[in-house]
């Protein structure tokens, strides 16, 4: 796809609404099978999360298939999804497949549905083989790690609308009840028209894991792949991603027309921790002349806050992103009463339900697609120390990471330099 712009995801997003309210195509609901053949790529801690929950979400599901780059992580994944679940976690060796090409191998070895929670940087590769496929998708955030990723996500996400496959994406707040009845407040206007959004993530760091002496460069920072932005996309595109989407939410689905940025490496030290930084401040820029703000952090013995500070026309919400509790002031009073269901679970409820033609086709897509790069350009924005804009992010010609996949040597990315590192238009 070349030259993108902001219209094409306006466009997008108003088409979604009329998607979504439609009912299953007849095919689907004939190719409903029972059991529902579960694919599971990428079998992480967050992976096996989602498998466990894609397996409650019906009790006829089994995981057909399993693949990742690392055996140790397979079985370890099976193991505990097994402890859980049962014999329907167990998959026959034959259907077990490691190294890069283990994703294929699941997409084509007969599964209804994949599950894709490798690292960040392969999952556009990985969409577009199992919407191709015409698999139903539930794919983790975030979806790529650049303009050139996003692209690909964007034509896969066109496709499966033409293959009536479903593809679910893993910003879990959009499935939260609580938050899901407070972002409709706000868009019939509780506190009038939004004028400001102040999102925090403050975090603790995430976790290191030694190098092992028969473990190759490549290896390393795949077992380490948080701390690469070529594997994960710096911690605003992989962790503060779900600020960024409550954002682009808020401001249904409007795409900024630019965005400044700040950012650093105060704390991260040594080679443990990559080439990725420590906190970003985020301005993204709207038409209308509306700014909304994003910090986020990842150090030690530091203040944590993971709220959202909305101020309307008429009065304020703040969304608490540890609990999903809203508290409105002005001219609202509303409070949430409904229920509190996991969103995590939620989200595979609603998919396999999609699924089995009792519900109508999901396709996250668009918005899925438009909050990743607009956490990707607050991470350039802050990598070059540019004024970036939507549109030249979404052209960007970048490709993090290396041409060909392969255990052996690979150099660390060198840390970006705010004046220095240029954005690839």
């Amino acid at each position: 796809m070349s030259n993108v712009t902001r219209r094409d995801f306006v466009k997008a997003a108003s088409a979604v609404s009329a998607i979504g309210a439609t009912t299953l195509p007849g095919w689907a609901v004939q190719e409903k099978r029972d059991p529902i053949k579960v694919g599971f790529i990428g079998c992480g801690g967050r992976g096996t999360g989602a498998a466990n929950q894609a397996l409650t979400a019906n009790k006829d599901a089994v995981i057909w298939a399993m693949g990742d780059a690392f055996e140790d992580r397979l079985t370890g994944s099976m193991k505990s999804l097994i402890g859980e679940k049962g014999t329907r976690a167990e998959v026959p060796k034959e259907r077990q497949f490691v190294g890069f090409d283990a994703f294929q191998k699941v997409i084509d070895s007969g599964v209804d549905m994949v599950i894709l929670t490798t690292p960040p940087h392969f999952r556009p590769e990985h969409i577009a083989a199992a919407v191709k496929a015409k698999k139903h998708v539930f794919c983790e955030k975030p979806m790529a790690v650049d303009g050139t990723g996003v692209r690909s996500v964007m034509e896969s996400v066109e496709l499966a609308k033409k293959n009536n496959t479903n593809l679910m994406s893993g910003f879990c707040w959009r499935y939260n009840p609580a938050l899901r009845a407070t972002f409709k407040q706000l868009h019939n206007g509780a506190i009038g028209d939004i004028e400001s959004y102040f999102a925090t993530y403050y975090a603790a760091p995430l976790w290191t894991k030694p190098r092992k002496e028969s473990w190759s460069d490549m290896e390393w920072q795949m077992r380490n792949w948080v701390h690469y932005d070529w594997l994960s996309g710096d911690h605003i595109v992989e962790q503060a991603c779900h600020s960024v989407d409550k954002i682009n939410w808020a401001m249904k689905n409007e795409a900024p027309i630019s965005c400044t940025s700040v950012g650093g490496r105060q704390m991260h030290d040594g080679v443990d921790r990559g080439n990725v930084y420590d906190h970003f401040g985020v301005m993204y820029e709207y038409a209308d002349g509306r700014r909304m703000q994003l910090h986020c952090r990842q150090m030690p013995f530091c203040y944590n806050d993971n709220n959202d500070y909305i101020t309307g026309a008429t009065g304020t919400c703040t969304v608490n992103g540890w609990t999903g509790a809203p508290v409105f002031t002005g001219s609202s009073d509303w409070t949430y009463t409904g229920e509190q269901a996991n969103m995590y679970q939620v989200e595979h409820n609603e998919l396999q339900a999609a699924i089995r033609g009792d519900a109508p086709t999901v396709n996250d897509g668009d918005f899925m697609a438009q909050s990743t790069l607009m956490a990707i350009l607050g991470r350039e924005a802050a990598y070059t120390g540019q004024r970036v804009s939507f549109e030249d992010m979404l052209n960007s010609t970048t490709r993090l990471g290396p041409k060909e996949y392969a255990f052996g040597e690979l150099d660390i990315p060198p840390v970006a330099e705010p004046g220095t590192t240029k954005l690839n238009r």
